[in-house]
Formats: C-alpha cells, structure tokens, sequence
C-alpha cells in the first residue's frame, strides 16, 4: 500500500499540467508516495500530455466532468493510500512540502486533515485568498481565513507560522486520512465545485477530529484556474453551496435563525451587485436562493444523518461574531484583529 497518494483533478488543465507537474515529481521524493492524475473528461489535450510527457505518473480517467466534488469522490475510491493530497492543477509546490504534514499526521492520531501556507503565485510574499495560513468560518456560514478577511489578503511576515487547529483545510492543497474521508461521506457530489471542503472539514469535526494547519509547508496557488472570481457561475455555486452547508451542518437551536439571516444578507448582496454593475452575478444570488429551496428537501435526510453522527456541537475555528460587521463597522481588516 502506498503510504499516500497525491491527486490532481484536472479539467482541460493541459497547460497547467506542463506548468506544474514537473515541479511536483522534482519536489515530491518521499517513498510510497504516488503521484495521480485524475482527468475529469477533459476535451483539451491533458491525457496526451500525460501519456507523452509524464508517462510515471498514474492516470485515473473519469467519463463525464463530475465537478470538484464527485471527481475526487471517483478517484478516492481507486486509491489505496492511508492518506490522499487533494492538490489543484494550479499549485506550484516547494521543497519538501509534503514532509511536514504527514509528519504532523503521524504524530497526531486525532487529526483528519491538515493544509500548508497557501501563498499567491504570482504575489509570492502574500497570502492566496483560498485557504491563506488556515480556514475559519463566522457564525452566519462566511468563511475567512487567517491572512485573508473576505476579499482583502495579508502580506506573509511570519505572523501566522503557529501550528494551529482551524475550521476548514483548503481543497486547494489538503491532506487527508482516508478511511476518515470515506467514513465522513467524503465531498458532496451535489455541491459540484466550491464550499464542498468546508461542508467536509465541518463533518470531520463534528464526529470528533481536528483540522490544523501546519505553515512550515508552503505551496503558491495561481487561483481561479477552472472559474474566474467575477464568474455568476462561482457567484451562484459559492452561494447556493454555503446555504447547502448551513443547512446540513447546524444545530437545530440555530438553524431557522441563521438561515433567514443569511437570506437577508444575501438579497442586500445582490442588490450590491447589481448596484456595483454585475446584474448577472446579482441574478446568480437570487438564482442561488432558489436551488437552494428547491433542494432542500433532498438534504434533509442527508441532515438527519449527519445530526445523529454528530459527537460535538462547539467547534474549534467557528467564529462566533459576524465577520461582516467586524470588517465593514469595525475596521478589522487582518485575522490579528478579530475576537478569537
């Protein structure tokens, strides 16, 4: 048995395959670790790029493009590591990267999953927006992360090179125990692409393990390689997918309450949109709201489940302000400043 397995889903990422991929065999040499690629029917020329530039490394290929989530989910289950790298095609990797987490794993048994210090590639001193030195997530669903507050990133000055227990590990770059991730559900296949490791980290640790993250490793992520930020498309993922996550995951004391808080704070984010110029985003948030409602019947078993599999209630990483008020009416623009 390989002792991990490092997997990279790739959609149409011929490019970044040529870019990256040769800096990930050069950077990866620990032994019983496996490189993988696992193509999500891309139509560019990826799998002849593998098999002609990088024939050693091994090739998973999927029939239809089963988004983020359910491509993971498809090449988890043809992997027989103890712990698997969910690492996007747009990750330069550095030297020795991978050594520090599954140390960090080894020596603690208690810890689902962990990520490294996720840099800008293209800024390389500041942190990346997806993932920075760690997830969090505020009390009404809105992830941030220390080095990142909403839109604003910090510049990367050792201040955050602590080891510390976190909300959510970054799909950009997480390494997770298998039998951890399979016996959690794994990615939602209904989330299709974004929030779905967050909804997956908030399972781990509800059934009573921990998330950390570990900065002495450090990768540079180029972002939004497969959508653009101003995408409706992400707009109307990242908003459906956050309700989705709030509705599977909280308490019943707090579930009605936040929900119609959240729906009001995402009309006014749609107003802003539409407001600032992006009517089409703004439709997406509305649009959001609807497949939200309409599949919410589908998640209630799903909620059901996951409420009885539950050992805790308190989580570590959730912060319990509004992240929202702290930065608009509080000025805090950087993780340093906030109530933890």
């Amino acid at each position: 048995m390989n002792s991990c397995s490092v997997v990279i889903l790739n959609w149409n990422g011929a490019n970044y395959l040529r870019r990256f991929l040769p800096v990930l065999i050069s950077n990866t040499t620990l032994p019983g670790v496996e490189l993988v690629v696992a193509d999500n029917a891309s139509t560019d020329d990826s799998l002849t790029v593998l098999e002609k530039e990088f024939p050693a490394v091994r090739r998973i290929v999927l029939d239809t493009n089963y988004g983020f989530a359910g491509g993971y989910n498809k090449a988890i289950e043809q992997l027989n590591s103890e712990f698997v790298v969910l690492l996007n095609s747009d990750v330069e990797v550095s030297p020795g990267w991978l050594e520090p987490l599954l140390q960090y794993l080894d020596e603690h048994d208690d810890v689902a999953a962990c990520q490294p210090k996720i840099r800008a590639f293209h800024q390389r001193e500041q942190f990346e927006h997806a993932g920075a030195a760690g997830g969090f997530i505020d009390r009404l669903g809105y992830p941030f992360c220390r080095g990142r507050i909403l839109s604003e990133t910090e510049a990367d000055v050792a201040q955050y090179d602590t080891v510390r227990d976190i909300f959510w590990a970054t799909g950009a770059c997480m390494v997770v125990r298998t039998a951890v991730y399979r016996s959690c559900g794994g990615l939602d296949d209904d989330f299709f692409a974004h929030m779905e490791e967050i909804d997956l980290c908030w399972r781990m640790q509800s059934r009573g393990y921990r998330i950390t993250a570990v900065p002495s490793s450090v990768v540079f992520h180029v972002g939004g390689g497969t959508l653009a930020s101003e995408s409706p498309r992400k707009t109307y993922l990242n908003f459906r997918n956050n309700l989705l996550m709030l509705y599977k995951n909280l308490p019943d004391s707090e579930l009605t309450r936040i929900l119609l808080l959240r729906w009001v704070l995402d009309l006014v984010a749609a107003l802003h949109l539409l407001v600032g110029g992006k009517p089409a985003n703004a439709f997406s948030v509305l649009k959001a709201q609807y497949a939200f409602l309409r599949m919410k019947r589908d998640f209630t078993k799903r909620r059901q489940e996951n409420l009885h599999q539950s050992l805790l209630f308190d989580l570590k990483g959730r912060y319990m302000y509004s992240i929202l008020f702290d930065y608009y009416f509080k000025g805090c623009k950087t993780f340093s400043s906030l109530r933890f």
